[in-house]
């Protein structure tokens, strides 16, 4: 196990009728407030009525910013830091998923900045602060409520960036996890595969002794495979939507990655998928995982086997330990093939005229190497994507 400090300031509110509580939350911070979200889901549930009214209830006044798509544009957060300079807004509350809470956050970082709110995410310029944000959850996945990071995409140059602060840490986070019961199947498939993959990044770590933090992750990865077919046969069960719910934060909060090297690339491969075809992320990372998994696991037999043993309960073969680890691969994309996603790019549409391009943005032109786990240049981030055909 390496060093490590670990803080997370979000403050979590949890369980049913905690959306009702946000003007109360809001109010400690602000007065006038940038309500972001996305399409009109949160209108045709209710959520959007309810939220305005605690706003109002609160005193706090709002100006609306909708529109957030997912894989979320440059563009509208440009919009939006416009907006909040033009009223002096100093507050952001994202409802919806992670496309409005990382927009919230880009919003939230860029409003003070004088340059181009990019330089965050090309890595010209480090943040030095950022306007508070909260969030009203609609979409376990990205596990952005409570994490100190951002992703987006800009248009020019169809480029997809991620960044990192602990300054766009939400101050707080309501999460109700019936705001997810009318979630069409397959959004909550492709949160279930971007919430293992938050898990796995972590897993998937060449540090030893790290005995509590392997069976949390194990842990986090079977109350998934137990609640996600649980949900999808039952989409008013609380308790299973509970679970995935509190399983989405716990994934990306920072505490599965306390004293480990994380990985990160298969993450690094998926942005160069979703920012030219602007696929699901989750049914990018369903495709790309198993892939990463076929060309690295030789790496480090024993932590596949071990992911294969005590995730999949796959029966130890002692003699051929290898057969074990592919065992454990092949149901892992089984179960994701079960809940409804893609396992290859071909079942994206997906054809094999831009992977060198995908290859070479991933890596910098080839200047740069991804990951951890296993250090992955140009070649090997292409052969992987051959590997996800």
């Amino acid at each position: 196990m390496i060093n490590f400090t670990y803080e997370n300031p979000t403050k979590i509110i949890f369980g049913r009728g905690a959306e009702l509580k946000v003007g109360e939350e809001v109010k400690k911070y602000s007065s006038k407030v940038l309500l972001h979200y996305g399409g009109g889901s949160i209108k045709k549930t209710g959520l959007y009525d309810k939220v305005i009214n605690s706003l109002k209830q609160a005193g706090v006044e709002v100006v609306e910013l909708g529109g957030v798509m997912p894989n979320p544009r440059l563009g509208l957060v440009n919009e939006g830091i416009k907006i909040c300079r033009e009223k002096g807004i100093d507050f952001i509350l994202a409802v919806g998923g992670g496309s409005a809470i990382d927009s919230a956050k880009a919003i939230a970082v860029g409003v003070p900045y004088n340059g181009d709110v990019w330089d965050f995410f090309s890595g010209k310029a480090e943040a030095k602060e950022a306007l508070p944000i909260g969030v009203v959850l609609t979409i376990p996945a990205a596990g952005s409520e409570a994490s100190p990071n951002s992703v987006i995409t800009k248009e020019d140059g169809l480029y997809k960036r991620g960044m990192y602060s602990e300054l766009i840490m939400p101050v707080f986070s309501i999460m109700n996890p019936e705001l997810t019961y009318t979630l069409p199947e397959y959004q909550t498939a492709c949160g279930t595969a971007d919430i293992m993959a938050h898990i796995m990044e972590r897993y998937f770590t060449n540090v030893t002794h790290t005995d509590l933090t392997d069976r949390l992750c194990e842990a986090t990865l079977k109350t998934m495979i137990k609640n996600v077919p649980i949900a999808l046969q039952e989409p008013d069960n609380y308790n299973a939507r509970a679970e995935i719910m509190w399983a989405g934060t716990v994934a990306h909060n920072g505490l599965l990655g306390t004293g480990r090297i994380e990985d990160w690339a298969s993450h690094n491969i998926e942005h160069e998928i979703s920012a030219i075809y602007d696929v699901a992320h989750g049914a990018g990372l369903a495709v790309v995982f198993p892939a990463w998994m076929k060309y690295v696991y030789k790496n480090n037999l024993d932590r596949f086997v071990q992911f294969a043993v005590r995730v999949w309960n796959v029966e130890m073969n002692f003699d051929e330990p290898e057969r074990t680890a592919l065992e454990g691969i092949e149901r892992l994309k089984k179960f994701f093939k079960e809940i409804g996603l893609p396992v290859s790019l071909k079942e994206m549409n997906i054809g094999d005229d831009r992977l060198e391009e995908m290859a070479s943005k991933c890596t910098n032109g080839g200047n740069s190497t991804i990951g951890s786990f296993v250090k992955l240049n140009r070649e090997d981030v292409y052969n992987i994507l051959k590997l996800a055909r």
